[in-house]
């Protein structure tokens, strides 16, 4: 089979189920597992998210939405050359990948038309019926939900070992100018790590804040999770934030409990590292509660005030 993958999750989830040599064509943003940048790309977009501050993307995105109606391009030419089997896409968010109504247009004047499987899970849950589901497009259900089950273990340990322990209130903030909450899947992960996500609501969506609300609500422990962003790139982001009126007066910031984390690869992107990110949560809101689990290595404490930009 011949597989185009236009989301990053959808190429980590095809590695995952054992399908990865079944790839073909990718975006020019998936980047795990290592390699597969170097298949074609069949899509690209004019915002460049190195360059720019996070306050410059949100405006970007806002006026080429509005523009254009779609962040990205899609090489329709090379999708043709491609003669995919199968094409993975999604329609839950304009701003993560292509529209679905770019895709199905672009496949419906192809001269094979491929199967389009579009996902979008909106809970941890769906994310791993996805994976089965994905699993079971390429002939490798049986390897899936074998993987998926040892997934789902892994995330019971984590719910047993932290039930009955205090749930701190956790704020998980998923883009920092503007403050976004972070939704979908992300508080329902909180929850399973022993915390109480106070900004979001399981299942749905994201949600634009402002700090002073986040001031208001007083989190005990502050998870920064700018969507697409490492947790390097998000203390550089993170540096004019002890500038803001009340921050210094936060209790997560008072008992130093504010974390960056590397939100593209364990809280963004609805694959199986979302497992990974529960663990790494459990780590931070329950420390020494898990001694056989190293400190999270994709995940910053701020235990000093950061330096202005």
């Amino acid at each position: 089979m011949r597989v185009v993958s236009l989301l990053p999750s959808a190429t980590e989830i095809l590695h995952f189920v054992g399908a990865g040599g079944d790839l073909v064509g990718v975006t020019h943003e998936c980047d795990h597992p290592k390699g597969v940048e170097k298949l074609p790309k069949l899509t690209a977009t004019s915002i460049d998210n190195h360059s720019m501050t996070s306050a410059e993307i949100d405006a970007a995105i806002g006026e080429h939405l509005t523009d254009t109606g779609s962040l990205y391009s899609l090489d329709t030419k090379r999708l043709e050359e491609l003669e995919p089997d199968l094409v993975l896409t999604q329609g839950l968010c304009d701003v993560c990948a292509v529209s679905l109504n770019v895709v199905e247009q672009a496949v419906s004047v192809l001269p094979k038309t491929p199967l389009v499987l579009s996902m979008n899970p909106t809970s941890l849950g769906e994310v791993l019926d996805v994976t089965v589901e994905v699993g079971d497009a390429v002939g490798r259900g049986a390897e899936a939900r074998e993987k998926v089950a040892a997934l789902k273990r892994r995330l019971a340990r984590v719910e047993e070992t932290v039930a009955g322990l205090p749930r701190p209130r956790v704020g998980c903030i998923e883009w920092l100018d503007p403050p976004f909450s972070a939704g979908h899947w992300v508080p329902e992960m909180v929850r399973l790590a022993g915390g109480e996500e106070i900004f979001a609501r399981e299942g749905e969506p994201s949600g634009r804040l402002s700090w002073e609300e986040v001031f208001e609500a007083a989190p005990e422990v502050l998870v920064l999770m700018p969507c697409g962003f490492d947790a390097i790139r998000t203390l550089e982001e993170a540096r004019g934030l002890p500038n803001l009126l009340g921050w210094s007066d936060l209790p997560a910031v008072k008992n130093g409990r504010v974390w960056a984390v590397d939100a593209n690869s364990y809280f963004s992107r609805p694959a199986p590292r979302l497992v990974e990110g529960v663990e790494m949560l459990a780590r931070i809101l329950h420390p020494g509660v898990f001694p056989d689990v190293p400190e999270p290595a994709d995940a910053v404490r701020l235990t000093a005030p950061l330096a202005p930009r």
